[in-house]
Formats: structure tokens, C-alpha cells, sequence
């Protein structure tokens, strides 16, 4: 075989892995980061840094492609046992237990290598990025509130990025890491609930399958509370304008909607809570914010 037949199999196998680490999704995290990036940008000098931008956005992905490599492998034996979750790549040989290893430590070293860039305390901050982001999947094999560890592995996010930008601590940025963490959370309560079944037949630890789905459904409604009156607070804390007040409307009247196409008895409509609402959210609340930085004079 020639070695140009040989690489041919290569696409489908990076394809696999990207379908593995559902490369998509970083549109939840994405969005807030880069708030919290281009405020400071504004608090700084008000221009855009577009080369600290790039790096951000590389961080933010090899951190989150590492996590959710790290997160399927940990929980592939699990996952074969799941009806739902049955034909993940892992599980159905797709992607090897080899070759997942390899695209996380490489996504892993694109993190560090992108943190070294930024700053020093980047680089020094970043083993406390990645600790969190192992520990969850373990999370549901002791305790019944992985999503906790789950949020508090989000709400890094947004203070990285400031930090990048900055290379100083900020607690504007820790408020918005904190809303981010509550509603990555309270939305991964919701997605949890349609394992309640599997989980209890498996000892999987989580809040629907400890205390039901009405229960996990209320609370994330509380999350969802609560990480709005994070919003006002990151608003009132940096002086933000009518636009990102705007986008905080948008933001709440998603919530709404959330909260009323999922009900305990009716989750046929979960994917579409899960995947379309909160992915609208962050873009949607971004948008918002920028139109506000440039209106209040960003220069890009």
C-alpha cells in the first residue's frame, strides 16, 4: 500500500474524534469568554487585541476539546451501558481508547501552549483550569451533584480570558464566571434528566436521579434565576449600556421559553431546551455585548 492510500483513512478518523469531543459545542463557552476578553480589552485601551483574541479562542478550545476527550473516556463503560448513549464513537470502536488519548493530549498541550503565550500567570494558572475538568466525570461516581463540579469547571472560562488580557485578577470577571458556571449547571440539571432510569440502574449519582425530575427541572430553574441576577450584577459592575441591557432581556425571555417546552413528564422537547436555547443564549448575549463595547467606543 502506498503511503498515500494509507493516510486516507486519516480524515475519518479526525472527523470521529472532532464528532467524539462534539467540537460544536464550544459555542456554549465561547461567547462568554470573549466578553469577558474585549471588556477588558475596553477597560484597558480600549482596542481590540486581536492576536491575545486568537489566543483566547485557541485556549478556550484545546482546554474544552481535552475535557470532553478526557470526560468520554472516563465514562465510556458507562456509556456502553446506556441505551442513549450506546453509540458514542468511543463505545462503538469509531474512535480508539488510543487514539482519544492522543487528540486529548495534544488539544491538552494546544491549551498550555496558548496559555504560555498570553502571560505568565496564564501559564502558571493553567494546571487549575484543567484539574476540574477530569474530576467531573469522576464526580458522578461520588456524589449526586456532578453538575456542580461541572459549573465550577465553566466558570474559569470568562476569568481566564480576562486574565489573558489583563495578566491581573479581576472580580468583574469572576461574577461573569460564576453566572456562566450556575447556567451551564442549571442546563446540564435539565439534560441529566433523561438518564434518570439508566442512572439509578447503574448507581450513577445525580440530582434527578437522587430526588427526581420535577426536583433537578425546579432547580434548574433556580440556576437560571439566579444566573440572571449574576447578569444585572456584571452590568452594574461594569457600566454596561442599553445594548447589553437589551441582551439581558433576551437572555431571561430564553430562559422562559427553556423552562416552558421542558416539563416533567414531557421531555420530548429536551434537545431542543438543551441544544438550540442555551446555544442561542451565548451568542446572543455576546452580540449584544459588543454592539454595547463598540457603541461605548472599542476600537477594532
Amino acid at each position: 500500500m502506498s503511503a498515500s492510500a494509507a493516510a486516507v483513512p486519516q480524515p475519518g478518523r479526525t472527523k470521529a474524534f472532532l464528532r467524539l469531543v462534539m467540537i460544536e459545542h464550544s459555542v456554549f463557552a465561547l461567547p462568554f469568554a470573549y466578553i469577558a476578553a474585549l471588556t477588558a480589552m475596553f477597560s484597558d485601551d480600549e482596542r481590540v487585541h486581536w492576536a491575545e483574541l486568537l489566543l483566547v479562542t485557541v485556549a478556550m478550545v484545546g482546554l474544552r476539546t481535552f475535557a470532553m476527550a478526557a470526560n468520554r473516556i472516563i465514562d465510556r463503560e458507562i456509556d456502553a451501558r446506556n441505551p442513549r448513549t450506546a453509540g458514542r464513537e468511543l463505545v462503538t470502536g469509531a474512535v480508539s481508547v488510543r487514539s482519544a488519548w492522543t487528540g486529548a493530549l495534544i488539544a491538552l498541550v494546544v491549551f498550555l501552549g496558548a496559555a504560555a503565550l498570553l502571560n505568565p500567570l496564564c501559564l502558571a494558572l493553567a494546571p487549575v483550569a484543567v484539574v476540574p475538568m477530569v474530576v467531573y466525570p469522576y464526580g458522578k461516581r461520588f456524589t449526586n451533584f456532578p453538575q456542580a463540579i461541572l459549573g465550577l469547571a465553566q466558570a474559569m472560562g470568562p476569568v481566564g480570558a480576562w486574565l489573558a488580557v489583563t495578566g491581573a485578577w479581576s472580580w468583574d470577571a469572576v461574577i461573569l464566571g460564576l453566572a456562566v458556571g450556575v447556567w451551564i449547571g442549571g442546563f446540564d440539571l435539565i439534560y441529566a434528566c433523561q438518564d434518570v432510569e439508566t442512572d439509578r440502574e447503574q448507581g450513577v449519582g445525580s440530582v434527578p436521579a437522587r430526588f427526581g425530575i420535577p426536583a433537578a427541572l425546579w432547580g434548574a430553574r433556580g440556576c437560571h434565576a439566579v444566573t440572571t441576577a449574576l447578569l444585572v450584577w456584571y452590568a452594574l459592575a461594569t457600566g454596561a449600556g442599553a445594548f447589553f441591557w437589551c441582551g439581558l432581556l433576551v437572555v431571561a425571555a430564553a430562559f422562559v421559553y427553556e423552562h416552558n417546552v421542558v416539563r416533567p413528564h414531557d421531555l420530548s422537547r429536551l434537545n431542543r431546551a438543551f441544544f438550540t436555547v442555551n446555544g442561542f443564549v451565548g451568542i446572543a448575549l455576546f452580540v449584544c455585548a459588543l454592539a454595547d463595547l463598540l457603541v461605548r467606543g472599542l476600537s477594532v
